[in-house]
C-alpha cells in the first residue's frame, strides 16, 4: 500500500473536519485493510472485526475539528481499534460469565422433561427464523453456521466475494437474533446461546 504523504494526510483530515465525504473515503479506503487486520488479530472474529472497523471510522468522522490535532493517522486509528477491541473482549467475557451462571441456575431449577420440551420448541423457532431468511443469507448461514465452512470456503462454493459472504452472515445472524428475541421465552433464549 502506497503511504499517503503527511501533507496529504493533514489536508485530508482538515477536509474531513469540514465534513468532506470524499476526503473521508480516501482515508477509509487507504487504512481499511490495516484496521480490519489488526481488529481480526485481536478479536479472532470476522463479524466483531468488521463492527470494530465501522466504529473506528465512525469515531474519525465524528471527531470534527479535533482531527486537526492528529499527527499520525495510522497510529490514531490503531489506538481506537485497540481500545474498542479490548472493550468488546471485556464485555463479551462478562456476558459469557453471566450467561453461564444463568444457564447453570436455570438447569438446576428445571427437570429433564421441561428441558426437552423447551429445547425442541427452541429448535423449531430457530428453524423458522432460518427459513424466513432471504435465499442467499439462508444459504450462507447454512454453509458457515451449520456446516462449519469458513467464509472463504463458502465464498468459493457460492462464487461470491468473502466480504459479501461476511455481510450476508452478519445480516442473517441479526435477523435470527431479532426473531428469536421476539418469539422465544427466557429459557428458550438461554438454549439459543448454546446452539449458536
Amino acid at each position: 500500500m502506497t503511504p499517503i504523504s503527511l501533507i496529504n494526510e493533514s489536508e485530508l483530515l482538515a477536509k474531513i473536519a469540514q465534513g468532506d465525504q470524499r476526503a473521508f473515503r480516501v482515508i477509509y479506503d487507504h487504512y481499511y485493510n490495516n484496521v480490519y487486520a489488526f481488529a481480526l488479530h485481536l478479536l479472532k472474529s470476522d463479524i466483531l472485526a468488521e463492527e470494530t472497523v465501522q466504529e473506528t471510522f465512525l469515531k474519525v468522522w465524528q471527531r470534527g475539528q479535533a482531527l486537526n490535532e492528529i499527527v499520525n493517522v495510522e497510529s490514531f486509528l490503531i489506538a481506537i481499534t485497540r481500545n474498542h477491541s479490548l472493550d468488546l473482549l471485556r464485555r463479551n467475557k462478562l456476558a459469557i460469565r453471566t450467561t453461564q451462571q444463568q444457564i447453570i441456575n436455570w438447569s438446576e431449577s428445571h427437570n429433564e422433561t421441561e428441558n426437552t420440551i423447551i429445547l425442541n420448541e427452541t429448535r423449531r423457532l430457530l428453524q423458522n427464523a432460518i427459513d424466513l431468511l432471504p435465499p442467499q443469507q439462508k444459504l450462507v448461514y447454512q454453509l458457515c453456521q451449520q456446516e462449519g465452512l469458513r467464509y472463504e470456503e463458502a465464498a468459493d462454493k457460492l462464487n461470491l466475494s468473502t466480504l459479501t459472504v461476511q455481510s450476508y452472515m452478519k445480516l442473517a445472524l441479526r435477523s435470527i437474533r431479532k426473531y428469536m428475541s421476539k418469539h422465544a421465552g427466557v429459557a428458550a433464549l438461554m438454549i439459543v446461546l448454546k446452539l449458536f
